[in-house]
């Protein structure tokens, strides 16, 4: 009997671009095309449907750290404005690049240990082998 990979750890491996059954395999084929499957186990991940929302994500993560730091700056030390742009466009820019592939990976782990969309079967076979009741796992409410 295997062990069930945690929300955490899916989300993890995700994150770091890997396989999130697994660990070892990557994610992507390209910046931000996700591979059909793992080619270390197999997973398959043409269910995924994370569209913008990893886009929206970085959105909101890059702009509540760069217009912050943008404001102190001016409030501060009132630079000119080809300063600010110097400065803050590059960041914004390397910032959200950076963070994208690594949030598509999360929310593509987060899918798949969760059994969104076309994940279901998958998640049902995962938990039957590790011996996981999944009515077990909700509340009556």
């Amino acid at each position: 009997m295997t062990h069930p990979v945690s929300l955490s750890r899916a989300i993890a491996r995700g994150f770091a671009m890997k396989c999130p059954n697994c660990g070892r395999g990557h994610l992507f084929r390209s910046f931000l095309k996700v591979a059909d499957r793992c080619e270390a186990c197999g997973e398959d991940y043409t269910h995924q449907r994370a569209d913008d929302f990893p886009a929206y994500l970085v959105i909101v993560v890059v702009g509540h750290i760069v217009v912050p730091a943008l404001l102190a700056m001016e409030i501060a030390y009132a630079p000119p404005a080809w300063v600010q742009l110097a400065i803050w466009l590059p960041v914004t820019l390397f910032a959200a690049l950076g963070l994208l592939q690594p949030t598509k990976g999360a929310i593509v782990a987060l899918q798949w240990a969760t059994g969104m969309h076309g994940f279901a079967d998958a998640k049902h076979r995962r938990d039957a082998a590790c011996g996981v009741n999944p009515t077990a796992d909700h509340a009556v409410v």
